[in-house]
């Protein structure tokens, strides 16, 4: 008869089934439970950190856009304070420029009066005086000598400041660039989204660079190089006030120290051209009076040849009746007459020899007198002919340069001048 087989191992009751079925549906249970509340927890999660990404995304891009603001703010104030400081370089190197040809204009002004004082060295005997136009020459000498000291002052202090202004203008152009090249950067970022093609991980990304300045810093920087600027430009603008009240002062004051030397040898010419007519008067009397004591001394000489043969008859009278024989040789009317008639005729010569010594006495006095006033009127005929060549040389300081040849200056500077323009002793 066949047996029913039986698998070997553990035989479980009917209890334990149920209870082994109510355990795996309990388990079940509380595994969707847990799962529940983990989804519930992860979509709170998903919902509260997709917000707060949103949120932080956009709170960085309005900072970003606010620093894009600030930033193009402060550029164009750069950019306004380049302008203006290029303005001003350009302004204040014209004004400096005017300065240097206000100098220039003053070598002219300067070799002008030197030259005067040069001719007026030629002058000669009496007429080397110390008159008002020498001294007029010598203050107008100082006078441009100091003005041209002003006006290099005023040129150095224009240099430095130019060269501080440059200093300020690449320090703004400076910072100018490297804010449009933050501008750059800060817009780039702005572009980036989840969408770009060229985002990525970095390796620490928010390490703080070296170099690094903290925001006030940055906006007392940005202040500091925008007050330095208009300091230097307020400083520039009231240096070309300077320079051109001095380039004007400095003119005025050599316009009127030219036009006191001018009138001081106008004078001078008057006066010397008054001392030559009356010299030259003088000239023409003193010929008539020589002319007048010659034909004296010629007419007592004839007197006195006159008398001498005169004097010849009387003695040979005299001699001759002293041959009368005996009786008849008596002192009679006739030798009385003849003696009387002989001592007069000495007394007559001796009278006309001393005049006719006392005439060319004062021949010879008038021929000195004559000599004195020739020569004279030969250093005063030069000493005039060398003011009207101050004249003449100074008209330079109102005629156009290229009217004058340059080889009359004394110093070889005006050579240089700037052509087509008026010198009215700038």
């Amino acid at each position: 008869m066949a047996s029913l087989s039986v698998k070997p191992g553990q035989r479980f009751t009917m209890p334990d089934w149920h209870n082994n079925s109510l355990l795996i549906s309990a388990d079940a249970e509380q595994q969707r439970y847990n799962s529940h509340h983990i989804r519930q927890e992860g979509r709170a999660l998903r919902n509260e950190t997709g917000n707060q990404a949103k949120w932080d995304e956009h709170n960085t891009r309005t900072r970003l856009n606010d620093r894009v603001t600030s930033v193009d703010r402060w550029r164009e104030i750069m950019a306004r304070c380049l302008t203006d400081i290029d303005l001003e370089i350009d302004a204040l190197s014209k004004v400096k420029l005017a300065a240097e040809n206000a100098i220039q204009a003053k070598n002219l002004c300067l070799d002008v009066a030197i030259e005067c004082l040069t001719f007026r060295e030629s002058r000669r005997d009496i007429d080397v005086v110390r008159d008002p136009v020498e001294e007029e020459l010598i203050k107008e000498v100082k006078v441009i000598e100091k003005t041209k000291k002003e006006l290099q002052q005023r040129v150095d202090e224009a240099f430095k400041q130019l060269c501080l202004l440059k200093e300020t203008r690449q320090q703004l152009n400076c910072d100018h660039r490297h804010k449009v090249e933050a501008l750059e950067l800060d817009r780039q970022c702005l572009s980036f989204n989840v969408t770009s093609g060229n985002i990525s991980f970095k390796v620490n990304p928010t390490r703080v660079p070296d170099g690094t300045v903290a925001l006030r810093e940055w906006e007392l920087s940005n202040q500091c190089i925008k007050d330095r600027a208009e300091a230097e430009m307020r400083a520039s603008v009231d240096l070309r006030g300077a320079i051109t009240l001095t380039i004007a002062q400095t003119n005025n004051e050599l316009d009127a120290q030219r036009i006191a030397t001018e009138f001081a040898l106008r004078k001078r010419i008057r006066d010397m051209e008054g001392a030559l007519s009356e010299l030259r008067w003088q000239e023409k009397n003193t010929l008539e009076e020589i002319a007048e004591m010659e034909e004296e001394i010629r007419q007592l000489e004839e007197n006195l040849r006159k008398r001498t043969l005169d004097l010849k008859v009387a003695h040979t009278r005299l001699e001759t009746r002293t041959y009368r024989p005996h009786i008849e040789l008596c002192r009679d009317q006739a030798q009385y007459g003849l003696t009387d008639e002989v001592q007069q005729l000495e007394a007559t010569i001796r009278a006309l020899q001393k005049k006719r010594t006392e005439s060319q006495d004062a021949l010879d006095a008038l021929y000195r007198q004559l000599h004195r006033i020739q020569t004279d009127i030969g250093y005063k005929t030069n000493s005039l002919q060398l003011d009207n060549k101050c004249m003449d040389t100074r008209r330079k300081l109102v005629v156009p340069v290229e009217k004058f040849d340059p080889e009359v200056d004394a110093v070889n500077r005006t050579r240089n001048l700037p052509r087509n323009s008026q010198l009215e002793l700038a």
